[in-house]
C-alpha cells in the first residue's frame, strides 16, 4: 500500500466507521508494518528521488516515516478539538513533499527536515479551519486563548514574575478569567503562583512561560515560521550542543520544554540556560538579517 491509497482509505471511512474500527490504534498497527529506515537507507532513497524522482523510493520514504507524522500531529490536539486524523492526513501531505524537496548532500537528517514540513502543513489546515478551534465562547476568553502565554512571557522578559492581577490588568479582563483560562490552557485551576509540589519552587509560570506557539501565532505567523525552520535548517553546524538543544526542544517546538528541563539536561541553572537563550536570539537576528534583510529591521 503506497501513501496515497492510505490517505484515501482515510477518507472512505468515517468517524463512526473509524470508531468501530478502534480508529487511531487500526491505523497505528496498519503503519507500525512498515520498518523504520537506516541513515544509509534513508540517504540512498533520497538520492533516487533526487535525481530520478524514483515513485518506489519516494512511497518508501514515505511510509517508513508516517509515525513521525503521528507524533508530531499528537503536539497540535489541544488546539484542535476536531478529528485527530484529519491533522495526520495533512501532516502526510507535509511528509510526503519533504520528501521531495529533501537534498541528502546537505548533511540534515531526514526526520529533522521532515519534521519542519509536517508541522507546516497541519498548523495550515489548523489555520483555514481555526474557527473549529475551541477558544472560548466571550469575547474576553477568546483574548485570552490568544494572548495569555504570550503576555506572560512578555512580563518575564522584562524581568517581571507575572500573577493573575496583573496580566488581568493588561489585558483589561477580569482576574477570574485569567485563572479559568489558565484551567483551560492546561488542565488544572490553580493559581499562577501556586507551587508545582511541596518539593520544589517552580510554579505555573515556569510551565506557562515555555509552551509552544499559541494559535494566535499559528494563524498569523506560518509563513514567516517556515522561513526561520528553514534557515536554521541551513545554518545548523552554526549552533553548539546546548544552543540546539534550546532551539529544537523550546524555541522552535509546539509544545516548548520548561527552562528547568534543558537545564536539567545539561547540569546547569535555568538562569543559564536563559543567558543562552539571549545569545541565541542573537546570533539568530544575526543570520536572519543575512538570509532576510527585507524583514528585518535594521
Amino acid at each position: 500500500m503506497n501513501w496515497q491509497e492510505n490517505n484515501n482509505r482515510m477518507d472512505n471511512l468515517d468517524e463512526e466507521t473509524f470508531e468501530e474500527q478502534t480508529g487511531l490504534q487500526k491505523y497505528l498497527d496498519e503503519i507500525n508494518r512498515h520498518s523504520l529506515l537506516s541513515a544509509e537507507e534513508t540517504l540512498r532513497l533520497a538520492a533516487l528521488v533526487k535525481g530520478k524522482s524514483d515513485k518506489e523510493a519516494i512511497d518508501k520514504l514515505i511510509v517508513s516515516n508516517l509515525r513521525l507524522v503521528v507524533k508530531i500531529a499528537m503536539d497540535f490536539r489541544k488546539y484542535w478539538m476536531e478529528g485527530f486524523l484529519d491533522l495526520v492526513q495533512e501532516g502526510n501531505i507535509g511528509l510526503a513533499r519533504a520528501v521531495k524537496k529533501f537534498d541528502p548532500d546537505k548533511e540534515v537528517k531526514f526526520s529533522y527536515y521532515a519534521s519542519f514540513w509536517i508541522r507546516a502543513y497541519i498548523m495550515k489546515h489548523i489555520m483555514e479551519n481555526k474557527r473549529l478551534i475551541k477558544i472560548g465562547t466571550t469575547q474576553n476568553q477568546r483574548k485570552l486563548f490568544y494572548k495569555l502565554e504570550k503576555e506572560i512571557r512578555r512580563l518575564e522578559m522584562f524581568g517581571e514574575k507575572p500573577d493573575p492581577a496583573e496580566i488581568a490588568a493588561n489585558l483589561d479582563v477580569d482576574v477570574e478569567e485569567v485563572v479559568e483560562m489558565t484551567w483551560r490552557l492546561n488542565g488544572s485551576e490553580v493559581s499562577l503562583d501556586a507551587p508545582l509540589n511541596f518539593e520544589e519552587k517552580n510554579t505555573l509560570n515556569d510551565l506557562l512561560s515555555c509552551n509552544g506557539p499559541t494559535i494566535e501565532e499559528i494563524v498569523t505567523g506560518i509563513e514567516e515560521q517556515n522561513l526561520v525552520r528553514d534557515i536554521v535548517v541551513r545554518h545548523e553546524s552554526s549552533f553548539n550542543e546546548k544552543e540546539f538543544a534550546i532551539l529544537d526542544q523550546r524555541l522552535l517546538s509546539v509544545d516548548s520544554k520548561t527552562l528547568k528541563c534543558v537545564a536539567d539536561q545539561f547540569d546547569v541553572s535555568k538562569e543559564r540556560i536563559r543567558q543562552i537563550e539571549v545569545s541565541l536570539l542573537g546570533k539568530l537576528q544575526a543570520i536572519f538579517a543575512r538570509e532576510m534583510p527585507d524583514r528585518v529591521a535594521a
